[in-house]
């Protein structure tokens, strides 16, 4: 669980971040026994320096500082503050590059937050607040920043290693490592990054777009388990092809993948283009699967795509937001389900897990809105209310308006919301009424 905040954060306090980054350059050496990380954030001021210098907090937790440079200059200990929860510079540059060298042990860490180690498989889990457990960073959902990752490990034991994106570079090193290096070109916030190095094998397939680019579809699973992915493959492809007839949204990398882990705190994880699964979730044959296995991986699989437009390319201002991505990816979950069944058997589906999960929560102590005022820790706000009532209120507006209103309301929420679109690279304070909101 994510520790506490020394006092409730509230809707009403949010502030747009004094200090945008607008690109990240990391690079992630992996050991058995220690991970370095070198972080190199491109930071642009993101205030009226007019009326005073803010200074720069980073957010970071469990972590070994071993270096902090700016503009290349080694900062001594008196130019920067430290203690366990940031690392805050007094005097930047309105425009600068912010170096970081962090060192941590992700064998030992059990939280599963940010970068762990399980079964020799190196893997992150980083939404909400995992990526300041790898570096020093403003770890907010409004701090988005394009990302170039380079990863070295051994190749005996690490023969795989994956970031979000696509592969720019990768080789053989001295001593038997290897690396490779990973770009992903649209802007993300930090709880969107994913690393996974390990002894893997991949299953693949292919998908056309409508536009008629092709995409490699990669699962990756322990050897034993490849046999088991045909499904996921095929309810990924499914889940491609139903969100551009429904949605009008297509895929936007050269290669969407998957990776299977048996250690992994959250069903599954949206990263972009690389999603982190719970097995349960991705493994299936015939003669050791339900039906209902069957169904609740193509619905999964569905899930974490369709986050790729509704969550990654538009994403929360805040957490306070979550609903907006959440519950509207449910909504659409649930939909595709539909589309792929029985509707009338997935809407009961639907509304019993209502009745049974979020009616006894808005009925109890736990009652709170689909966005709450406050929370004290970030994991109260992933209830069935945030998640499935969220999902309720989209159906709601998709009946009173209809479904073709709906549909062009839609694309306009998309259109104006996109992180990558020229009016989200330079923002100005006050921050817009709605960022990813409706």
């Amino acid at each position: 669980m994510h520790p506490p905040h020394s006092h409730p954060v509230a809707l009403s306090d949010y502030t747009p971040p004094d200090y945008r980054v607008e690109a990240v350059h990391l690079t992630v050496d992996l050991h058995d026994d220690v991970t370095l990380v070198q972080a190199d954030l491109s930071v642009v001021a993101n205030h009226d320096r007019a009326g005073g210098i803010r200074p720069l907090v980073l957010d970071g937790r469990g972590l070994v500082l071993r270096r902090v440079a700016l503009d290349g200059r080694p900062l001594a200990a008196g130019e920067y503050v430290r203690d366990d929860e940031t690392l805050t510079m007094h005097h930047v540059p309105e425009r600068c590059t912010v170096s970081v060298s962090t060192e941590l042990k992700p064998q030992e860490n059990t939280l599963l937050e940010g970068l762990y180690r399980s079964g020799g498989t190196f893997c992150t889990q980083c939404e909400a607040e995992g990526f300041r457990r790898i570096t020093y960073f403003p770890d907010r959902p409004d701090v988005l920043a394009v990302y170039t990752v380079t990863i070295t490990a051994d190749r005996a034991t690490c023969p795989v290693l994956l970031a979000n994106g696509n592969l720019a570079a990768s080789g053989d090193l001295p001593d038997g490592r290897h690396y490779a290096t990973w770009h992903d070109p649209f802007p993300k916030p930090s709880y969107l990054f994913a690393l996974v190095a390990g002894n893997l094998v991949k299953v693949e397939d292919t998908f056309v777009t409508k536009s008629g680019r092709q995409v490699a579809l990669q699962v990756y699973v322990q050897s034993h388990n490849r046999d088991k992915c045909d499904h996921a493959v095929r309810s990924l492809a499914e889940a491609m092809r139903w969100d551009e007839e429904a949605f009008g949204r297509e895929y936007d990398l050269d290669l969407y993948m998957i990776v299977a882990v048996d250690d992994f705190n959250f069903g599954a994880m949206e990263n972009k283009g690389l999603n982190v699964f719970n097995s349960r979730y991705v493994l299936a044959r015939p003669d050791t699967a339900t039906d209902a296995d069957y169904a609740a991986i193509e619905g999964v699989i569905g899930h974490e795509y369709f986050h790729n437009w509704s969550g990654n390319r538009v994403t929360c201002r805040d957490w306070f937001q979550l609903s907006v991505k959440e519950g509207l990816t449910i909504f659409r979950d649930q939909e595709f389900s539909a589309a792929m069944g029985s509707p009338a058997v997935k809407r009961i589906q639907d509304v019993r897990y209502l009745r049974t999960h979020q009616f006894p929560e808005d009925a109890g102590p736990l009652a709170h809105p689909v966005r709450p005022g406050t929370y004290d820790a970030i994991n109260n706000l992933y209830t069935a209310t945030v998640y499935n009532k969220g999902a309720e209120l989209i159906r709601m507006l998709r009946t009173l308006v209809g479904h073709e209103a709906f549909r062009r309301g839609m694309d306009l929420y998309f259109d104006r919301h996109d992180a990558p679109a020229p009016r989200w690279k330079t923002w100005s304070a006050p921050w817009p009424r709605h960022r990813g909101a409706t």
